[in-house]
């Protein structure tokens, strides 16, 4: 079955892992026979990313380079990709990691779940069949406490909380797009999932490898102020929610 679906990928500083990463992608597209990526770059990536993802575009159609040199953060280098493939009215719209943290090989799975009626598929270290590993000790518990953490403040009873890997049909993507998030981080996909808490969602097993930069302590405090203040919304009976 062919699934009219764009992946959605932020370019930093990839060029170490670039050509065995997308490589990885174009077999998954051969055996779909569809398929396109949204590689966003802007001025956070200091090496020949921007040049390769050019190139690659120019060769393979599949593949279109989102030059943003206005993103001020992640959270914005993730919505130019996504109000990008809404322009061009794809059906589902997956995120991903690039730097192979994320296995290409995943995305059948979530585009096989997307299409048995969840609007949203998130990617889940936590449950059986998924892992992590070739990462750091903290950043491992970082992602589990962030999990307990959020599951408990927010209501939310999710496996993992904090996962980058995840896919939206597009009118979920047009719903949290035109929405004012806080996050200016990756706390985003844990803002994300408590925003979707009501939509029909199911949770997917992944395997993430290969370690991520280290978490800056301004990435914590923002997390921290958001958290607490969905918190307290919900303690005023003022939950917020997108469905």
């Amino acid at each position: 079955m062919k699934f009219d679906f764009a992946v959605v990928i932020p370019m930093a500083n990839e060029s170490e892992d670039f050509h065995p990463f997308v490589s990885s992608l174009t077999n998954v597209l051969d055996k779909l026979e569809c398929g396109r990526v949204y590689f966003v770059v802007d001025k956070v990536s200091k090496d020949n990313t921007l040049e390769l993802c050019n190139n690659l575009s120019a060769n393979d159609n599949r593949f279109i380079t989102v030059w943003s040199p206005e993103n001020k953060n992640v959270v914005d280098a993730y919505l130019s990709g996504y109000k990008e493939a809404l322009k061009n009215k794809h059906g589902f719209i997956i995120e991903m990691d690039a730097g192979l943290s994320h296995d290409p090989k995943a995305l059948p799975m979530f585009l096989r779940v997307l299409n048995e009626g969840n609007e949203c598929a998130f990617g889940s270290r936590f449950i059986n069949g998924g892992s992590i590993c070739d990462s750091t000790w903290k950043r491992t518990f970082l992602s589990k406490t962030g999990t307990i953490l959020s599951n408990l403040l927010l209501g939310t009873k999710m496996y993992d909380m904090t996962s980058g890997f995840q896919g939206f049909h597009a009118n979920i993507v047009e719903k949290f797009a035109a929405y004012n998030l806080l996050s200016k981080a990756h706390f985003y996909q844990t803002e994300l999932r408590y925003l979707l808490r009501k939509t029909r969602y199911a949770e997917i097993p992944i395997h993430y490898r290969a370690p991520s930069p280290s978490v800056s302590k301004k990435a914590i405090y923002n997390s921290f102020d958001v958290l607490f203040h969905y918190f307290f919304l919900r303690l005023k009976f003022k939950a917020p929610v997108i469905k």
